[in-house]
């Protein structure tokens, strides 16, 4: 799709009609009428000096009947490349060609994200706060009002992230690909990788699950820095995802095959040091294929990082100064054959 390519098509007089009939989408207080974008902010707490902090969101309520979707980006603040993903989305979409009706919130953890931190003030991950309370801590009330507000009223949310703590990943969607729709979903959405993942306690993929939301969740590049291939590909799986439900009718090709794992596993280093990598993002490595390898800073001792499966590498630390345990390389299962038991996989 090019861009601007649906905000340059003209409602025609059905779409006209439809828009007329449809009511309006009503959330938080705000009401979007059939055929608008609105974009609106719903209050989550006062800062120390008395001005308050809200969440920002952005809704394109269709013209014709259809799915309600979410995206989501910055659940943890430092994560960037979802709030640029979801900005170009935003420029790719006329809700007056749309059926269905698209949540955007480009910013969740509004917090994190001023202060460029994964958490929130108190210190609490957001995505193991969910469902949150009311009447709970800063990290519980921002989850509740994200529930309620928008998962309560989705079939489906995207859900954007990178890595963490100076790590990168390949872009993937992580999902539940024992569900035939979400499968299909995710394959719609044609990442390089598709990762069948278990829902962890407290993440927004775990409740929204309970809510009956359906959730893929989109990892790719590392936290505070835009990767224009990620950001790319994470547009274009959105507008594949949104085409799939028949919520718009033009969507980008996709032109990479997705490939598919249920396991994966961290390899940790065997020692302190400065860590080599040798094998990228992306690469395609066998049981027992060097991936790595640690020295010391006087270059007199050399440790290899070999890979535990066949499979390929999804993600990597970027910083070479680390202690023994650390995460190096995410290595995803492509082989039948079970994972190597050892102590360097998490």
């Amino acid at each position: 799709m090019r861009k601007g390519r649906n905000r340059a098509l003209k409602a025609s007089p059905n779409d006209r009609a439809s828009a007329a009939s449809r009511p309006d989408f009503e959330i938080a207080g705000h009401s979007v009428e059939a055929g608008e974008r609105a974009r609106f902010e719903i209050p989550i707490a006062r800062l120390q000096t008395d001005a308050e902090a809200s969440l920002p969101v952005c809704v394109l309520h269709g013209v014709r009947p259809g799915p309600i979707v979410w995206a989501n980006a910055a659940v943890h603040g430092d994560e960037l490349n979802g709030v640029e993903i979801i900005r170009q989305v935003l420029q790719e979409l006329d809700p007056k060609q749309m059926s269905g009706t698209l949540i955007a919130v480009p910013i969740v953890n509004v917090f994190g994200f001023l202060s460029q931190s994964r958490y929130l003030p108190d210190r609490r991950d957001l995505n193991r706060s969910f469902p949150g309370s009311a009447r709970g801590s800063l990290a519980s009330r921002l989850a509740h009002i994200f529930v309620t507000e928008i998962v309560e009223r989705c079939s489906l949310g995207i859900d954007l992230h990178t890595g963490s703590d100076a790590r990168t990943n390949l872009p993937q969607v992580r999902a539940d690909l024992k569900d035939p729709v979400t499968h299909g979903l995710a394959e719609a959405f044609a990442a390089p990788v598709l990762m069948g993942a278990s829902l962890r306690d407290g993440s927004l993929r775990k409740i929204a699950a309970k809510s009956g939301a359906r959730v893929l969740l989109y990892e790719a590049g590392e936290p505070l820095r835009f990767w224009d291939q990620a950001i790319e590909a994470g547009v274009s799986g959105i507008l594949r995802v949104l085409k799939k439900l028949e919520m718009i009718e033009d969507a980008p090709i996709a032109t990479v095959s997705s490939t598919k794992a249920e396991k994966s596993s961290w390899v940790r280093a065997s020692r302190s040091g400065l860590y080599h990598a040798t094998r990228p993002l992306g690469a395609t490595v066998e049981r027992g294929e060097t991936l790595g390898f640690i020295t010391t800073p006087y270059g007199t001792r050399k440790s290899l990082v070999k890979s535990p499966c066949a499979g390929i590498v999804i993600g990597s630390v970027t910083n070479p100064l680390i202690f023994q345990g650390d995460a190096l390389v995410h290595v995803a299962q492509t082989a039948a054959r079970d994972l190597v038991s050892t102590e360097e996989v998490e």
